[in-house]
Protein backbone atom coordinates (compact mmCIF):
# COMPACT_ATOMS: atom_id res chain seq x y z
CA UNK A 1 0.00 0.00 0.00
CA UNK A 2 0.79 3.41 -0.84
CA UNK A 3 -0.10 6.57 1.53
CA UNK A 4 -2.56 9.10 0.43
CA UNK A 5 -0.37 12.05 -1.29
CA UNK A 6 -1.02 15.01 0.98
CA UNK A 7 -2.28 18.11 -0.31
CA UNK A 8 -2.84 21.53 0.45
CA UNK A 9 -6.04 22.19 2.76
CA UNK A 10 -8.20 24.75 4.76
CA UNK A 11 -7.57 23.48 8.73
CA UNK A 12 -10.72 23.64 10.95
CA UNK A 13 -10.43 26.14 13.91
CA UNK A 14 -10.93 23.55 16.37
CA UNK A 15 -7.40 22.03 15.37
CA UNK A 16 -3.73 22.25 17.32
CA UNK A 17 -2.99 26.01 17.24
CA UNK A 18 0.35 27.87 18.44
CA UNK A 19 -0.50 31.07 18.48
CA UNK A 20 -3.54 33.83 18.21
CA UNK A 21 -2.58 37.11 16.83
CA UNK A 22 -3.87 40.51 18.41
CA UNK A 23 -3.51 44.51 17.51
CA UNK A 24 -3.78 46.19 21.01
CA UNK A 25 -5.68 49.10 20.61
CA UNK A 26 -4.93 52.94 20.79
CA UNK A 27 -6.00 56.55 21.21
CA UNK A 28 -4.92 57.04 18.05
CA UNK A 29 -7.55 54.23 16.73
CA UNK A 30 -11.38 54.43 16.49
CA UNK A 31 -11.34 52.50 20.00
CA UNK A 32 -10.28 56.26 21.68
CA UNK A 33 -14.02 56.58 22.74
CA UNK A 34 -14.49 53.52 24.67
CA UNK A 35 -10.55 52.33 25.00
CA UNK A 36 -10.88 51.97 29.51
CA UNK A 37 -13.67 48.97 27.74
CA UNK A 38 -11.63 47.72 25.11
CA UNK A 39 -8.75 47.72 27.08
CA UNK A 40 -10.35 45.39 29.24
CA UNK A 41 -11.75 42.95 26.75
CA UNK A 42 -8.20 42.64 25.56
CA UNK A 43 -6.66 41.97 28.86
CA UNK A 44 -9.24 39.43 29.83
CA UNK A 45 -8.99 37.77 26.06
CA UNK A 46 -4.80 37.95 26.18
CA UNK A 47 -5.12 36.32 29.82
CA UNK A 48 -7.28 33.47 28.43
CA UNK A 49 -4.87 33.10 25.31
CA UNK A 50 -2.01 32.64 27.48
CA UNK A 51 -3.67 29.60 29.22
CA UNK A 52 -3.63 27.57 25.90
CA UNK A 53 -1.22 29.50 23.10
CA UNK A 54 1.02 31.85 22.76
CA UNK A 55 -0.39 35.27 21.64
CA UNK A 56 1.61 37.37 20.01
CA UNK A 57 0.46 41.54 20.06
CA UNK A 58 1.18 43.62 17.13
CA UNK A 59 1.89 47.31 18.73
CA UNK A 60 2.64 50.91 17.33
CA UNK A 61 5.42 51.43 19.25
CA UNK A 62 7.60 50.60 22.08
CA UNK A 63 5.32 52.88 24.41
CA UNK A 64 2.32 50.59 23.22
CA UNK A 65 4.02 47.49 23.95
CA UNK A 66 5.11 48.57 27.67
CA UNK A 67 1.51 49.57 28.61
CA UNK A 68 0.19 46.05 27.23
CA UNK A 69 2.56 44.25 29.15
CA UNK A 70 1.77 45.70 32.44
CA UNK A 71 -1.79 45.71 32.13
CA UNK A 72 -1.75 42.05 30.91
CA UNK A 73 0.27 41.12 34.17
CA UNK A 74 1.79 37.67 33.31
CA UNK A 75 5.54 37.63 33.65
CA UNK A 76 5.79 34.11 33.62
CA UNK A 77 4.37 34.40 29.92
CA UNK A 78 6.82 37.22 28.83
CA UNK A 79 9.31 35.38 30.53
CA UNK A 80 8.80 31.64 28.64
CA UNK A 81 7.94 34.01 25.33
CA UNK A 82 4.56 32.50 25.24
CA UNK A 83 3.48 36.53 25.24
CA UNK A 84 4.83 38.63 22.62
CA UNK A 85 4.89 41.96 20.92
CA UNK A 86 5.82 43.36 17.57
CA UNK A 87 5.60 46.45 15.91
CA UNK A 88 3.89 48.00 13.49
CA UNK A 89 1.83 50.35 12.50
CA UNK A 90 -1.79 49.82 11.81
CA UNK A 91 -4.75 51.70 10.67
CA UNK A 92 -7.17 49.43 13.07
CA UNK A 93 -7.11 46.31 14.77
CA UNK A 94 -9.51 44.06 13.19
CA UNK A 95 -6.72 41.16 12.90
CA UNK A 96 -9.86 38.28 11.31
CA UNK A 97 -9.72 40.14 8.65
CA UNK A 98 -6.54 41.33 8.00
CA UNK A 99 -4.38 38.64 9.25
CA UNK A 100 -2.64 35.68 7.46
CA UNK A 101 -5.09 32.96 6.48
CA UNK A 102 -3.14 29.78 7.27
CA UNK A 103 -3.12 26.59 4.64
CA UNK A 104 -1.24 23.52 5.79
CA UNK A 105 -0.10 20.33 3.79
CA UNK A 106 2.12 17.40 6.22
CA UNK A 107 4.62 19.80 8.32
CA UNK A 108 4.41 22.82 5.28
CA UNK A 109 2.73 25.86 6.44
CA UNK A 110 1.42 28.69 3.58
CA UNK A 111 -0.01 32.00 4.34
CA UNK A 112 -2.68 33.73 2.06
CA UNK A 113 -1.98 37.42 1.77
CA UNK A 114 -5.53 38.30 0.68
CA UNK A 115 -5.93 42.01 -0.53
CA UNK A 116 -8.06 43.58 2.10
CA UNK A 117 -10.03 47.06 1.03
CA UNK A 118 -11.18 48.18 4.37
CA UNK A 119 -14.63 46.20 3.74
CA UNK A 120 -15.55 47.33 -0.12
CA UNK A 121 -13.75 50.79 0.36
CA UNK A 122 -15.45 51.83 3.39
CA UNK A 123 -12.62 52.68 5.82
CA UNK A 124 -8.86 53.40 5.50
CA UNK A 125 -7.05 50.07 5.09
CA UNK A 126 -2.84 50.87 3.42
CA UNK A 127 -1.42 49.75 6.43
CA UNK A 128 -3.66 47.01 7.46
CA UNK A 129 -3.23 45.64 4.03
CA UNK A 130 0.53 44.89 4.47
CA UNK A 131 0.08 43.43 8.05
CA UNK A 132 0.78 39.59 6.59
CA UNK A 133 4.02 40.91 4.97
CA UNK A 134 5.26 42.24 8.05
CA UNK A 135 4.40 38.71 9.93
CA UNK A 136 6.28 36.95 7.19
CA UNK A 137 9.04 39.09 7.85
CA UNK A 138 9.77 38.14 11.39
CA UNK A 139 11.88 35.15 12.32
CA UNK A 140 9.13 33.40 14.12
CA UNK A 141 7.70 32.93 10.92
CA UNK A 142 10.75 32.44 8.13
CA UNK A 143 9.46 29.05 7.37
CA UNK A 144 6.18 29.96 6.64
CA UNK A 145 5.61 30.97 2.41
CA UNK A 146 3.49 34.02 1.95
CA UNK A 147 1.70 33.96 -1.18
CA UNK A 148 -0.38 37.02 -2.37
CA UNK A 149 -3.40 36.38 -3.72
CA UNK A 150 -4.91 39.10 -6.23
CA UNK A 151 -8.48 38.67 -4.40
CA UNK A 152 -10.34 40.85 -2.10
CA UNK A 153 -11.15 38.63 1.31
CA UNK A 154 -11.40 38.99 4.78
CA UNK A 155 -11.19 36.02 6.94
CA UNK A 156 -14.40 37.05 8.49
CA UNK A 157 -15.83 36.27 5.33
CA UNK A 158 -15.18 32.64 5.81
CA UNK A 159 -15.16 29.53 7.88
CA UNK A 160 -13.76 25.93 7.60
CA UNK A 161 -14.65 22.44 8.54
CA UNK A 162 -11.27 21.22 7.61
CA UNK A 163 -12.36 18.48 5.25
CA UNK A 164 -12.19 20.91 2.35
CA UNK A 165 -15.59 22.66 2.66
CA UNK A 166 -15.73 26.34 3.06
CA UNK A 167 -19.02 28.54 4.38
CA UNK A 168 -19.65 32.09 3.14
CA UNK A 169 -22.13 34.63 2.33
CA UNK A 170 -23.24 35.81 -1.08
CA UNK A 171 -24.38 39.22 0.49
CA UNK A 172 -20.12 39.90 1.30
CA UNK A 173 -18.46 38.13 -1.38
CA UNK A 174 -20.51 39.44 -3.99
CA UNK A 175 -20.52 42.82 -2.95
CA UNK A 176 -16.34 42.88 -2.66
CA UNK A 177 -15.95 41.46 -6.33
CA UNK A 178 -19.46 43.34 -7.71
CA UNK A 179 -18.50 42.54 -11.68
CA UNK A 180 -18.23 39.03 -11.29
CA UNK A 181 -19.59 36.31 -11.94
CA UNK A 182 -20.58 34.12 -9.28
CA UNK A 183 -19.50 30.54 -10.50
CA UNK A 184 -15.90 32.04 -11.84
CA UNK A 185 -15.32 33.83 -8.54
CA UNK A 186 -16.04 30.98 -6.45
CA UNK A 187 -14.00 28.79 -8.25
CA UNK A 188 -11.41 31.00 -8.54
CA UNK A 189 -11.41 31.45 -4.37
CA UNK A 190 -11.57 27.86 -3.82
CA UNK A 191 -9.03 26.95 -5.90
CA UNK A 192 -6.95 29.51 -3.56
CA UNK A 193 -8.18 27.97 0.06
CA UNK A 194 -7.53 24.67 -1.52
CA UNK A 195 -11.14 23.96 -0.66
CA UNK A 196 -13.13 20.74 -2.37
CA UNK A 197 -16.94 23.25 -2.16
CA UNK A 198 -17.12 26.51 -0.86
CA UNK A 199 -21.18 26.63 0.10
CA UNK A 200 -22.77 30.27 0.08
CA UNK A 201 -25.72 31.64 2.16
CA UNK A 202 -28.01 33.42 1.11
CA UNK A 203 -29.43 34.95 3.88
CA UNK A 204 -28.09 36.35 7.35
CA UNK A 205 -27.41 40.11 7.48
CA UNK A 206 -27.25 41.78 11.01
CA UNK A 207 -28.01 45.58 11.74
CA UNK A 208 -24.75 46.86 12.97
CA UNK A 209 -22.54 45.09 11.29
CA UNK A 210 -20.68 46.75 8.60
CA UNK A 211 -19.09 43.65 7.31
CA UNK A 212 -21.94 43.11 4.17
CA UNK A 213 -22.77 39.93 6.03
CA UNK A 214 -19.61 38.02 7.34
CA UNK A 215 -20.19 34.27 8.10
CA UNK A 216 -18.36 34.38 11.76
CA UNK A 217 -21.10 36.68 12.87
CA UNK A 218 -24.10 34.21 11.79
CA UNK A 219 -22.96 30.11 11.28
CA UNK A 220 -20.38 28.62 12.58
CA UNK A 221 -18.53 24.84 12.09
CA UNK A 222 -18.49 23.36 15.47
CA UNK A 223 -17.31 19.67 13.50
CA UNK A 224 -17.64 18.41 9.82
CA UNK A 225 -21.35 17.54 10.59
CA UNK A 226 -22.12 19.85 13.56
CA UNK A 227 -23.21 23.65 12.97
CA UNK A 228 -24.02 26.68 15.02
CA UNK A 229 -26.22 29.68 14.04
CA UNK A 230 -27.31 33.27 15.30
CA UNK A 231 -30.97 32.71 15.83
CA UNK A 232 -33.70 35.02 16.17
CA UNK A 233 -36.97 34.10 18.52
CA UNK A 234 -38.75 37.59 18.72
CA UNK A 235 -41.25 37.62 15.11
CA UNK A 236 -41.58 41.18 16.15
CA UNK A 237 -37.85 41.86 15.37
CA UNK A 238 -36.23 42.83 12.27
CA UNK A 239 -34.06 40.20 11.72
CA UNK A 240 -36.39 37.55 12.14
CA UNK A 241 -37.89 36.61 8.72
CA UNK A 242 -33.97 36.84 7.23
CA UNK A 243 -32.47 34.81 10.17
CA UNK A 244 -35.33 32.13 9.61
CA UNK A 245 -34.39 32.09 6.00
CA UNK A 246 -31.12 31.68 6.78
CA UNK A 247 -32.09 28.78 9.52
CA UNK A 248 -34.28 27.04 6.37
CA UNK A 249 -31.14 27.00 4.15
CA UNK A 250 -28.87 25.51 7.43
CA UNK A 251 -32.04 22.68 7.42
CA UNK A 252 -31.62 21.68 3.51
CA UNK A 253 -27.74 21.75 3.83
CA UNK A 254 -26.00 18.09 3.50
CA UNK A 255 -23.02 16.79 5.14
CA UNK A 256 -20.53 15.22 2.88
CA UNK A 257 -22.05 12.05 4.42
CA UNK A 258 -25.04 13.34 2.49
CA UNK A 259 -26.63 13.28 6.31
CA UNK A 260 -28.47 16.64 7.54
CA UNK A 261 -26.47 18.95 10.30
CA UNK A 262 -26.87 18.60 13.66
CA UNK A 263 -27.89 22.68 13.99
CA UNK A 264 -27.53 24.83 17.26
CA UNK A 265 -29.51 27.95 17.32
CA UNK A 266 -27.91 30.54 19.63
CA UNK A 267 -30.14 32.91 21.13
CA UNK A 268 -31.49 36.52 19.72
CA UNK A 269 -29.66 39.02 22.33
CA UNK A 270 -32.33 41.96 23.41
CA UNK A 271 -31.38 45.00 21.09
CA UNK A 272 -28.12 47.12 21.94
CA UNK A 273 -27.87 50.36 20.98
CA UNK A 274 -24.94 52.96 20.87
CA UNK A 275 -25.23 56.21 22.54
CA UNK A 276 -26.26 58.00 18.79
CA UNK A 277 -29.22 55.32 18.78
CA UNK A 278 -27.29 52.69 16.33
CA UNK A 279 -28.21 49.21 17.00
CA UNK A 280 -25.33 47.22 17.40
CA UNK A 281 -24.86 43.35 16.35
CA UNK A 282 -24.64 41.97 19.20
CA UNK A 283 -24.19 37.77 18.09
CA UNK A 284 -22.96 35.12 20.06
CA UNK A 285 -21.90 33.45 16.93
CA UNK A 286 -18.28 35.38 16.53
CA UNK A 287 -16.73 33.11 19.50
CA UNK A 288 -12.99 32.51 18.86
CA UNK A 289 -12.23 28.13 19.31
CA UNK A 290 -8.72 27.87 21.01
CA UNK A 291 -7.28 24.37 21.81
CA UNK A 292 -9.56 22.64 23.63
CA UNK A 293 -11.74 26.00 24.63
CA UNK A 294 -14.52 28.26 23.45
CA UNK A 295 -13.93 31.71 23.86
CA UNK A 296 -17.24 33.14 23.97
CA UNK A 297 -18.37 37.04 23.81
CA UNK A 298 -20.64 37.98 26.05
CA UNK A 299 -22.69 41.32 26.24
CA UNK A 300 -23.70 42.01 29.90
CA UNK A 301 -26.86 40.75 28.96
CA UNK A 302 -29.87 37.96 29.83
CA UNK A 303 -28.73 35.65 27.07
CA UNK A 304 -25.06 35.42 28.15
CA UNK A 305 -25.76 31.92 30.04
CA UNK A 306 -27.87 30.63 27.30
CA UNK A 307 -25.80 31.52 24.62
CA UNK A 308 -23.10 29.48 26.85
CA UNK A 309 -24.93 26.47 27.56
CA UNK A 310 -25.77 26.58 23.69
CA UNK A 311 -21.85 26.48 22.86
CA UNK A 312 -21.70 23.71 25.45
CA UNK A 313 -23.89 21.47 23.74
CA UNK A 314 -22.45 22.63 20.18
CA UNK A 315 -18.85 21.85 21.41
CA UNK A 316 -19.42 19.24 24.28
CA UNK A 317 -15.37 18.33 24.44
CA UNK A 318 -14.56 22.09 24.86
CA UNK A 319 -14.32 24.52 27.82
CA UNK A 320 -16.59 27.44 27.56
CA UNK A 321 -14.68 30.70 28.72
CA UNK A 322 -16.42 34.39 28.95
CA UNK A 323 -15.03 37.43 27.52
CA UNK A 324 -16.49 40.59 27.95
CA UNK A 325 -17.32 42.43 25.20
CA UNK A 326 -19.53 44.95 25.40
CA UNK A 327 -17.46 47.98 24.32
CA UNK A 328 -16.00 45.96 20.73
CA UNK A 329 -19.73 45.80 19.49
CA UNK A 330 -19.52 49.63 19.39
CA UNK A 331 -17.21 49.50 16.46
CA UNK A 332 -19.52 47.10 14.84
CA UNK A 333 -18.16 43.51 15.52
CA UNK A 334 -16.82 41.15 18.32
CA UNK A 335 -14.05 38.78 19.82
CA UNK A 336 -13.55 36.87 16.46
CA UNK A 337 -12.92 39.67 14.63
CA UNK A 338 -10.08 40.80 16.66
CA UNK A 339 -8.58 37.98 16.81
CA UNK A 340 -6.37 35.42 13.60
CA UNK A 341 -5.40 32.14 15.37
CA UNK A 342 -2.32 30.49 14.02
CA UNK A 343 -2.49 26.64 13.42
CA UNK A 344 0.14 24.09 14.62
CA UNK A 345 3.39 24.09 12.91
CA UNK A 346 3.62 28.18 12.30
CA UNK A 347 5.30 29.87 15.46
CA UNK A 348 9.30 28.62 15.60
CA UNK A 349 10.62 27.94 18.98
CA UNK A 350 12.42 30.97 20.67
Amino acid sequence: MTNAIETWRLPAEWEAQDAVLVAWPHEATDWAPWLPGVESTYIALVQAILQRATCLILVRDEQLAERALRLIDRPQALADQRLRTSIFDYDDTWLRDTGPITLVKGHARRWLDFRFTGWGGKYQAQKDDKIVEHLASLASFAHVARVVVDFALEGGAIDADGAGRVLSTWSCLGRRHPQAERAPLLASLAGSLAAREIVLLEHGELDGDDTDGHIDTLVRFCAVDRLVYQGCEDPEDTHFAELAAMAAELAQLRTTAGLPYQIHALPWAPCVHAADGRRLAASYANFLILNGAVLMPTYDLETDVPAAMVLAAAFPDHEIVAVPCRALIEQNGSLHCITMQLPAGVLLEP
